[in-house]
């Protein structure tokens, strides 16, 4: 692959956290900076989504055929978002003639 080539291949990504996502991999800049775009494909239930990963956190890319990344992707089952709800703290309600 020569530099003007783009990187566009089928492929596995691991990524800190021991995340995995597999998909159909490119390149991606937004202002400026380079991340590596993860289109990963519908499977089963779950509906396709894209991952935008910056390069630092990646441990590796490891390309592979369409029906590897789909085999892999229905495996790792992950999501396009992970939703954190810390809990709610009561409201006090607190009056000014109270102090």
């Amino acid at each position: 692959m020569s530099e003007q080539d783009k990187f566009d291949y089928w492929a596995n990504v691991e990524v800190m956290g021991h995340r995995r996502f597999a998909g159909k991999v490119t390149e991606q800049v937004i202002a400026g900076c380079g991340f590596v775009r993860i289109d990963v494909p519908q499977v089963d239930d779950r509906m396709a989504f894209t991952k935008l990963i910056g390069t630092a956190s990646i441990y590796a890319i490891t390309p592979c055929s369409e029906t590897v990344a789909m085999q892999l992707a229905r495996q790792y089952r992950e999501r396009p978002v992970e939703i954190y709800s810390p809990s709610v703290q009561p409201v006090l309600d607190y009056h000014d003639d109270e102090y």
